[in-house]
Protein backbone atom coordinates (compact mmCIF):
# COMPACT_ATOMS: atom_id res chain seq x y z
CA UNK A 1 0.00 0.00 0.00
CA UNK A 2 1.51 3.25 -1.28
CA UNK A 3 0.85 6.60 0.44
CA UNK A 4 -1.24 9.92 -1.40
CA UNK A 5 -1.76 13.34 -0.22
CA UNK A 6 -5.13 15.17 -0.34
CA UNK A 7 -4.37 18.92 -0.96
CA UNK A 8 -8.37 19.89 -0.76
CA UNK A 9 -9.20 23.04 -2.59
CA UNK A 10 -6.75 26.18 -3.15
CA UNK A 11 -7.82 29.74 -2.73
CA UNK A 12 -8.96 29.81 0.62
CA UNK A 13 -5.82 31.46 2.47
CA UNK A 14 -3.62 27.67 2.83
CA UNK A 15 -1.82 28.00 -0.36
CA UNK A 16 1.25 28.12 1.20
CA UNK A 17 0.60 25.76 3.07
CA UNK A 18 -0.48 23.51 0.53
CA UNK A 19 2.52 23.43 -1.48
CA UNK A 20 5.16 22.74 1.59
CA UNK A 21 2.77 19.86 2.63
CA UNK A 22 3.34 18.93 -1.52
CA UNK A 23 6.83 19.55 -1.11
CA UNK A 24 7.15 17.54 2.15
CA UNK A 25 5.29 14.69 0.92
CA UNK A 26 8.03 14.70 -2.31
CA UNK A 27 10.50 14.33 -0.31
CA UNK A 28 9.23 11.16 1.88
CA UNK A 29 8.18 9.30 -0.42
CA UNK A 30 4.74 9.53 -0.86
CA UNK A 31 3.49 8.28 -4.39
CA UNK A 32 1.11 11.14 -5.47
CA UNK A 33 -0.56 14.86 -4.06
CA UNK A 34 -4.39 15.12 -5.65
CA UNK A 35 -6.08 18.31 -5.37
CA UNK A 36 -9.66 19.39 -5.59
CA UNK A 37 -12.32 21.59 -7.62
CA UNK A 38 -15.85 22.95 -7.38
CA UNK A 39 -16.42 26.42 -8.41
CA UNK A 40 -13.39 27.48 -7.12
CA UNK A 41 -10.04 27.11 -7.74
CA UNK A 42 -9.36 25.51 -10.63
CA UNK A 43 -7.38 22.02 -10.77
CA UNK A 44 -5.07 22.09 -13.54
CA UNK A 45 -3.96 25.07 -13.07
CA UNK A 46 -3.15 23.89 -9.15
CA UNK A 47 -1.45 20.66 -10.18
CA UNK A 48 0.87 22.38 -12.89
CA UNK A 49 2.22 24.61 -9.67
CA UNK A 50 2.54 21.65 -7.86
CA UNK A 51 4.27 19.54 -10.62
CA UNK A 52 6.96 22.71 -11.39
CA UNK A 53 8.16 22.91 -7.21
CA UNK A 54 8.38 19.04 -6.88
CA UNK A 55 10.19 16.12 -8.51
CA UNK A 56 8.97 12.76 -8.11
CA UNK A 57 5.27 13.01 -6.61
CA UNK A 58 2.45 12.15 -8.85
CA UNK A 59 0.01 15.08 -9.57
CA UNK A 60 -3.60 14.06 -9.79
CA UNK A 61 -7.01 15.60 -10.44
CA UNK A 62 -9.96 14.66 -7.52
CA UNK A 63 -11.50 15.47 -9.01
CA UNK A 64 -12.02 17.10 -12.69
CA UNK A 65 -15.65 17.82 -12.98
CA UNK A 66 -16.98 16.42 -16.26
CA UNK A 67 -19.91 19.13 -16.45
CA UNK A 68 -16.73 22.16 -16.87
CA UNK A 69 -15.06 20.54 -19.37
CA UNK A 70 -16.12 18.85 -23.35
CA UNK A 71 -14.28 15.39 -23.21
CA UNK A 72 -11.18 16.30 -25.54
CA UNK A 73 -10.75 19.34 -23.41
CA UNK A 74 -10.52 16.97 -20.77
CA UNK A 75 -7.97 14.55 -23.14
CA UNK A 76 -5.89 18.21 -23.84
CA UNK A 77 -5.78 18.94 -20.07
CA UNK A 78 -4.40 16.00 -19.23
CA UNK A 79 -1.12 15.58 -22.23
CA UNK A 80 -0.28 18.66 -21.01
CA UNK A 81 -0.10 17.98 -17.79
CA UNK A 82 1.44 14.70 -18.27
CA UNK A 83 4.36 16.46 -20.53
CA UNK A 84 5.01 19.30 -18.11
CA UNK A 85 5.26 17.02 -15.20
CA UNK A 86 7.51 14.42 -16.49
CA UNK A 87 5.12 11.75 -16.75
CA UNK A 88 3.27 12.48 -13.39
CA UNK A 89 -0.38 12.75 -13.60
CA UNK A 90 -2.84 11.21 -13.42
CA UNK A 91 -6.57 12.01 -14.10
CA UNK A 92 -9.46 11.50 -11.72
CA UNK A 93 -12.84 12.53 -12.82
CA UNK A 94 -16.54 13.02 -11.76
CA UNK A 95 -19.71 14.05 -12.28
CA UNK A 96 -19.98 16.56 -9.16
CA UNK A 97 -23.95 17.30 -7.85
CA UNK A 98 -26.86 18.36 -9.43
CA UNK A 99 -26.58 21.68 -7.60
CA UNK A 100 -23.09 22.52 -8.91
CA UNK A 101 -23.48 21.02 -12.66
CA UNK A 102 -26.90 23.20 -13.10
CA UNK A 103 -26.15 26.08 -10.98
CA UNK A 104 -22.57 26.59 -11.47
CA UNK A 105 -21.91 25.11 -15.32
CA UNK A 106 -25.52 25.24 -16.62
CA UNK A 107 -25.05 21.29 -17.43
CA UNK A 108 -28.56 18.98 -16.80
CA UNK A 109 -27.34 16.57 -14.53
CA UNK A 110 -29.01 13.79 -16.05
CA UNK A 111 -27.94 10.36 -16.57
CA UNK A 112 -24.41 10.75 -15.32
CA UNK A 113 -23.39 7.17 -15.43
CA UNK A 114 -24.29 7.41 -19.47
CA UNK A 115 -22.60 10.40 -19.43
CA UNK A 116 -19.48 9.22 -17.71
CA UNK A 117 -18.91 6.28 -19.80
CA UNK A 118 -19.34 8.57 -22.99
CA UNK A 119 -16.84 11.02 -21.51
CA UNK A 120 -14.31 8.38 -20.69
CA UNK A 121 -14.72 6.68 -24.22
CA UNK A 122 -13.70 10.09 -25.95
CA UNK A 123 -10.85 10.81 -23.36
CA UNK A 124 -9.58 7.51 -23.49
CA UNK A 125 -10.08 7.71 -28.09
CA UNK A 126 -8.33 11.03 -27.80
CA UNK A 127 -5.14 9.81 -25.58
CA UNK A 128 -4.98 7.31 -27.90
CA UNK A 129 -3.82 9.88 -30.38
CA UNK A 130 -6.74 8.55 -32.90
CA UNK A 131 -8.92 10.89 -34.66
CA UNK A 132 -11.86 11.17 -32.60
CA UNK A 133 -15.11 10.46 -33.73
CA UNK A 134 -18.43 9.17 -31.34
CA UNK A 135 -21.77 9.50 -32.13
CA UNK A 136 -23.29 8.64 -28.52
CA UNK A 137 -26.56 9.90 -26.45
CA UNK A 138 -24.63 12.89 -25.22
CA UNK A 139 -21.54 13.64 -26.74
CA UNK A 140 -21.45 13.61 -30.89
CA UNK A 141 -17.89 14.38 -32.70
CA UNK A 142 -17.70 15.83 -35.35
CA UNK A 143 -21.11 17.65 -35.26
CA UNK A 144 -22.84 16.15 -38.39
CA UNK A 145 -23.66 18.17 -41.28
CA UNK A 146 -21.34 20.42 -40.61
CA UNK A 147 -17.35 21.62 -41.45
CA UNK A 148 -16.07 19.82 -39.16
CA UNK A 149 -13.87 16.63 -39.20
CA UNK A 150 -12.14 14.05 -37.10
CA UNK A 151 -9.08 15.22 -35.43
CA UNK A 152 -6.31 13.80 -33.38
CA UNK A 153 -4.59 15.19 -30.47
CA UNK A 154 -1.22 17.19 -31.12
CA UNK A 155 0.34 16.87 -27.90
CA UNK A 156 2.30 13.83 -27.08
CA UNK A 157 1.65 12.32 -23.55
CA UNK A 158 4.86 11.33 -21.90
CA UNK A 159 2.96 7.89 -20.98
CA UNK A 160 1.22 5.25 -23.80
CA UNK A 161 -1.81 5.22 -21.16
CA UNK A 162 -2.57 7.95 -18.54
CA UNK A 163 -4.37 6.17 -15.80
CA UNK A 164 -8.20 7.34 -15.11
CA UNK A 165 -9.22 7.22 -11.90
CA UNK A 166 -13.62 7.76 -11.33
CA UNK A 167 -15.15 8.92 -8.07
CA UNK A 168 -17.66 6.59 -7.45
CA UNK A 169 -20.35 5.83 -4.36
CA UNK A 170 -23.66 4.68 -5.54
CA UNK A 171 -23.43 0.88 -6.56
CA UNK A 172 -24.04 1.31 -10.35
CA UNK A 173 -21.06 4.01 -10.42
CA UNK A 174 -18.72 1.83 -8.77
CA UNK A 175 -19.74 -1.51 -11.12
CA UNK A 176 -19.14 1.67 -13.62
CA UNK A 177 -15.43 2.25 -12.27
CA UNK A 178 -14.30 -0.78 -12.08
CA UNK A 179 -15.42 -1.54 -16.03
CA UNK A 180 -14.01 1.59 -17.56
CA UNK A 181 -11.36 2.98 -15.15
CA UNK A 182 -7.52 2.07 -13.65
CA UNK A 183 -8.84 3.61 -10.54
CA UNK A 184 -11.34 4.34 -7.80
CA UNK A 185 -11.40 7.98 -5.81
CA UNK A 186 -13.35 6.49 -2.56
CA UNK A 187 -14.75 9.03 0.37
CA UNK A 188 -15.66 7.76 3.90
CA UNK A 189 -13.89 4.51 3.36
CA UNK A 190 -14.49 2.10 6.04
CA UNK A 191 -12.98 -1.55 6.14
CA UNK A 192 -15.64 -2.71 7.65
CA UNK A 193 -17.77 -2.12 5.15
CA UNK A 194 -15.66 -1.69 2.27
CA UNK A 195 -16.43 -5.53 1.22
CA UNK A 196 -19.81 -4.47 -0.86
CA UNK A 197 -17.89 -1.84 -2.84
CA UNK A 198 -15.07 -3.28 -4.18
CA UNK A 199 -17.52 -6.63 -4.95
CA UNK A 200 -19.37 -4.04 -7.58
CA UNK A 201 -15.87 -2.96 -8.63
CA UNK A 202 -15.04 -6.51 -8.99
CA UNK A 203 -17.78 -7.36 -10.92
CA UNK A 204 -17.21 -3.79 -12.97
CA UNK A 205 -13.60 -5.63 -13.95
CA UNK A 206 -15.18 -8.66 -15.00
CA UNK A 207 -17.69 -7.27 -17.62
CA UNK A 208 -14.46 -6.18 -19.31
CA UNK A 209 -12.75 -9.19 -18.79
CA UNK A 210 -10.23 -7.68 -16.28
CA UNK A 211 -9.34 -8.42 -13.00
CA UNK A 212 -9.03 -6.19 -9.83
CA UNK A 213 -4.82 -6.71 -10.54
CA UNK A 214 -3.37 -3.39 -10.90
CA UNK A 215 -6.29 -1.45 -10.07
CA UNK A 216 -5.93 1.39 -7.58
CA UNK A 217 -8.38 1.06 -4.86
CA UNK A 218 -7.33 5.24 -3.14
CA UNK A 219 -9.87 6.34 -0.30
CA UNK A 220 -9.07 9.60 1.15
CA UNK A 221 -9.20 9.23 5.07
CA UNK A 222 -8.88 12.20 7.38
CA UNK A 223 -5.44 12.02 9.59
CA UNK A 224 -5.05 13.59 12.84
CA UNK A 225 -2.77 12.86 15.06
CA UNK A 226 -2.64 13.22 19.04
CA UNK A 227 -2.73 10.53 22.25
CA UNK A 228 -6.04 11.25 22.64
CA UNK A 229 -8.29 9.60 19.86
CA UNK A 230 -11.93 10.66 20.74
CA UNK A 231 -10.24 14.13 20.88
CA UNK A 232 -8.53 13.93 17.16
CA UNK A 233 -12.24 12.76 16.40
CA UNK A 234 -13.34 16.17 17.11
CA UNK A 235 -11.09 17.73 14.68
CA UNK A 236 -12.50 16.26 11.89
CA UNK A 237 -16.56 16.92 13.01
CA UNK A 238 -16.88 19.50 10.89
CA UNK A 239 -15.73 18.09 7.64
CA UNK A 240 -17.64 15.08 8.05
CA UNK A 241 -21.03 16.88 8.90
CA UNK A 242 -20.34 19.27 6.01
CA UNK A 243 -20.39 16.48 3.45
CA UNK A 244 -23.19 14.47 5.58
CA UNK A 245 -25.16 17.01 6.32
CA UNK A 246 -24.89 19.80 3.25
CA UNK A 247 -23.55 18.40 -0.12
CA UNK A 248 -26.54 18.56 -1.81
CA UNK A 249 -30.25 18.67 -0.97
CA UNK A 250 -32.24 16.72 1.23
CA UNK A 251 -33.56 14.53 -1.83
CA UNK A 252 -30.27 14.34 -3.23
CA UNK A 253 -26.54 13.78 -1.02
CA UNK A 254 -24.40 11.21 -2.10
CA UNK A 255 -22.37 11.05 1.09
CA UNK A 256 -25.84 11.04 3.45
CA UNK A 257 -26.92 7.78 1.37
CA UNK A 258 -23.28 6.16 2.18
CA UNK A 259 -23.34 6.63 5.57
CA UNK A 260 -27.13 5.31 5.59
CA UNK A 261 -26.03 2.41 3.55
CA UNK A 262 -23.01 1.84 6.32
CA UNK A 263 -26.01 1.42 8.84
CA UNK A 264 -26.17 5.18 10.20
CA UNK A 265 -29.33 6.48 8.52
CA UNK A 266 -31.40 7.59 11.88
CA UNK A 267 -27.90 9.42 12.71
CA UNK A 268 -27.55 10.61 9.06
CA UNK A 269 -31.24 13.02 9.45
CA UNK A 270 -29.88 14.06 12.08
CA UNK A 271 -27.46 15.65 10.75
CA UNK A 272 -28.87 16.37 7.63
CA UNK A 273 -31.62 18.46 9.40
CA UNK A 274 -29.34 20.59 11.79
CA UNK A 275 -27.04 21.57 8.63
CA UNK A 276 -29.72 22.72 6.45
CA UNK A 277 -31.35 24.73 9.60
CA UNK A 278 -27.11 26.14 9.81
CA UNK A 279 -26.86 24.89 13.14
CA UNK A 280 -23.28 23.81 12.33
CA UNK A 281 -21.82 23.25 15.49
CA UNK A 282 -25.20 20.36 16.29
CA UNK A 283 -24.49 18.90 13.08
CA UNK A 284 -20.71 18.36 13.98
CA UNK A 285 -21.92 17.04 17.49
CA UNK A 286 -24.20 14.87 15.67
CA UNK A 287 -21.81 12.82 13.83
CA UNK A 288 -20.98 9.35 15.23
CA UNK A 289 -18.01 8.93 16.99
CA UNK A 290 -17.83 5.42 15.36
CA UNK A 291 -18.37 6.50 11.97
CA UNK A 292 -15.17 8.82 12.04
CA UNK A 293 -13.09 6.22 13.50
CA UNK A 294 -14.09 3.73 10.83
CA UNK A 295 -13.31 6.56 8.04
CA UNK A 296 -10.38 8.51 9.37
CA UNK A 297 -6.71 7.78 10.83
CA UNK A 298 -6.93 9.39 14.43
CA UNK A 299 -4.62 8.86 17.09
CA UNK A 300 -1.17 8.51 17.99
CA UNK A 301 1.09 6.32 15.79
CA UNK A 302 0.65 3.02 16.88
CA UNK A 303 -2.95 3.53 16.84
CA UNK A 304 -2.92 4.69 12.74
CA UNK A 305 -0.59 1.87 12.25
CA UNK A 306 -3.29 -0.78 13.18
CA UNK A 307 -5.74 1.22 11.08
CA UNK A 308 -3.24 0.88 7.93
CA UNK A 309 -3.00 -2.69 8.11
CA UNK A 310 -6.85 -3.04 8.16
CA UNK A 311 -7.06 -0.94 5.46
CA UNK A 312 -4.60 -2.70 3.27
CA UNK A 313 -5.79 -5.97 3.66
CA UNK A 314 -9.58 -4.91 2.88
CA UNK A 315 -7.75 -4.07 -0.20
CA UNK A 316 -6.78 -0.39 -0.65
CA UNK A 317 -3.71 -0.07 -2.82
CA UNK A 318 -2.71 3.98 -2.53
CA UNK A 319 -4.41 5.90 0.99
CA UNK A 320 -4.68 9.19 0.54
CA UNK A 321 -4.55 11.48 3.81
CA UNK A 322 -5.42 14.61 4.33
CA UNK A 323 -4.22 16.12 7.67
CA UNK A 324 -7.53 17.80 9.22
CA UNK A 325 -7.53 21.80 10.73
CA UNK A 326 -4.05 21.54 11.53
CA UNK A 327 -1.34 23.92 11.25
CA UNK A 328 1.49 23.77 8.90
CA UNK A 329 3.85 22.65 11.59
CA UNK A 330 1.45 19.90 13.07
CA UNK A 331 0.85 18.46 9.25
CA UNK A 332 4.38 18.29 8.19
CA UNK A 333 4.61 16.18 11.89
CA UNK A 334 1.27 14.27 10.83
CA UNK A 335 2.67 12.90 7.15
CA UNK A 336 5.97 11.95 8.97
CA UNK A 337 3.36 10.04 11.73
CA UNK A 338 1.81 8.44 8.25
CA UNK A 339 5.31 7.10 6.90
CA UNK A 340 6.30 6.15 10.06
CA UNK A 341 3.00 4.13 10.81
CA UNK A 342 2.77 2.37 7.75
CA UNK A 343 6.39 1.04 7.90
CA UNK A 344 5.07 0.21 11.46
CA UNK A 345 2.19 -1.80 9.85
CA UNK A 346 4.47 -3.69 7.18
CA UNK A 347 2.24 -3.32 4.66
CA UNK A 348 3.84 -0.29 2.52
Amino acid sequence: MRLGLNLGYWGAGNDANNLELAKEADRLGFSVAWAAEAYGSDVPTVLAWVAAHTERIDVGSAILQIPARRPTMAAMTAATLDTLSGGRFRLGLGVSGPQVSEGWYGVKFDKPLARTREYVAIVKQALRRERVSFDGKHFTLPLPDGPGKPLKLIVHPVREQIPIYLASIGPKNLQLTGEIADGWLAIFYSPEYARESLELIRQGREKAGKTMDGFDVVPTSPLVVGDDWQAAADQVRPYAALYVGGMGSREQNFYNNLACRMGYEAEAAEIQDRYLARDYAAAAAAVPLGFLDQTSLLGPRERVAEKMQALAESGVTTLTVSPVLQDLEQSITALRVAVEALDLAGVG
